[in-house]
């Protein structure tokens, strides 16, 4: 494709990938021989890989992007996700249209391999919001202080505090340190977490990912049956950065809090990437969990119908809607549908004639694709009529899409 003076293309390992990495470095800050070599490495496998583009001036390279293989989860469902990364654009190329032209491309490149969905975390909005990326969710930061989980309560909120591991069948025989050999075994237990508790969009990685965090030196993991812990120390307050911390049991989640308090008698806080309910917030004697920081994702619906069908709903939910999406990016989005959820499963079908629109007096619900996105994560669809996302429909139809689509979606790792 060629955008404003530059040719874009998917990169090759026969490009000067080293010119992609000093890219990053003028566009994102200074980097470490370790984390220059990180970069290398991460570059590498995803031009190999076919998910890695670049904008290039004549041999320039003055733009490029990537996306990650990954899966999503939806009340306890997973579909396949393009996680994009890396957006960068040489500080003296900048408001040219390079960066849009750039995404154009990477949008067009993701939904053909095939993916019903794509997040990003945003620099800035404006470029994404053009393309049909809109807020969807957060990842979150909880901090509290490392003395807090020194004791926690017994299950049921009786008696006096129980002591981490200190249940009847303790799990710490089970609980060992994890390594690279682990990732599948990391990513199995992530994604069963996340299938019970019925989350809305938290991510598992690709086996390379997870293999390449579980290889840094500086990172301490533990795998047991149904839980995992990472967590490193973090700042010059001796703290501590908890970075996944998920179990399938009461006994499992005190067992991994169990090992961060261990650390109390030197570390003065926890800072951790949760869940907006995550029970560490039930565990602890006080309300010492204190949310200290929220970075918002964008989602884009790819593939409409392979969205609705993916992904999970509540089992009492029920509709029968007609939806109108226009999608100028993603032409196979648009136009008029069934959107029928019953049993936890969705779907969204084409409508052969506009008789579902004129044979009821209710009017279809239209929406774009940065509403259909924002609806498809939880936005209710009160908060999208007031932004001027979402038109059609009655107070009926928005309760029904309301109740189906309901969630608080977060993503536990940034990428």
């Amino acid at each position: 494709m060629t955008g404003p003076g530059v040719d874009i293309r998917q990169l090759s390992q026969a490009d000067d990938l080293d010119a992609e990495v000093e890219l990053r470095r003028r566009a994102f800050g200074p980097m470490n021989d370790a984390e220059r070599a990180l970069t290398r490495s991460v570059t590498s496998d995803s031009v190999a890989d076919g998910r890695h583009f670049g904008a290039f001036a004549g041999q320039l390279m003055v733009a490029a992007a990537r996306y990650l293989d990954m899966r999503q989860w939806w009340h306890g469902r997973s579909t396949a996700m393009a996680g994009v990364a890396g957006v960068k654009v040489a500080p003296e190329q900048r408001g040219r249209g390079i960066g849009k032209a750039l995404m154009t491309e990477l949008l067009a490149a993701i939904a053909a391999r095939g993916y019903p969905v794509s997040v990003l975390y945003p620099a800035t909005a404006p470029i994404y919001r053009s393309l049909g990326w809109e807020l969807a969710g957060a990842q979150y930061h909880a901090e509290l202080p490392a003395r807090s989980l020194g004791t926690l309560l017994p299950p049921g909120g009786s008696g006096a505090p129980l002591p981490p591991g200190g249940s009847a069948a303790p799990l710490r025989a089970s609980l060992r340190q994890a390594g690279p050999d682990d990732a599948a075994g990391v990513i199995e237990v992530i994604g069963a977490v996340h299938q019970q508790a019925r989350h809305c969009g938290p991510a598992t990685r690709d086996i390379g990912d997870v293999r390449r965090w579980l290889s840094d030196p500086h990172l301490f993991s533990y795998l047991a049956p149904g839980a995992f812990l990472a967590y490193r120390w973090h700042g010059s307050d001796l703290g501590l950065r908890v970075e996944c911390a998920v179990a399938t049991s009461a006994q499992a989640t005190r067992e991994i809090w169990g090992v961060v308090a261990s650390h109390a008698t030197v570390a003065q806080r926890v800072r951790a990437q949760l869940s907006p309910d995550d029970p560490v917030g039930w565990l602890t004697r006080e309300p010492d969990a204190d949310l200290v920081h929220r970075t918002p994702w964008m989602l884009r619906v790819l593939d409409a119908p392979a969205a609705v069908s993916a992904r999970g709903f509540p089992a009492a939910a029920g509709l029968a809607v007609a939806v109108r999406l226009d999608d100028p990016q993603l032409a196979a989005n648009s136009g008029l549908w069934q959107l029928e959820v019953s049993g936890g499963r969705g779907s969204l079908v084409p409508c052969l004639t506009d008789n579902a629109s004129t044979a009821s007096a209710v009017p279809p619900v239209s929406l774009g694709p940065r509403g259909f996105a924002a609806m498809f994560a939880g936005v209710p669809l009160p908060t999208l009529r007031s932004a001027g996302l979402a038109a059609g429909g009655d107070p009926g139809t928005d309760d029904a899409l309301d109740c189906a689509f309901a969630g608080t979606p977060f993503l536990l790792d940034y990428f």
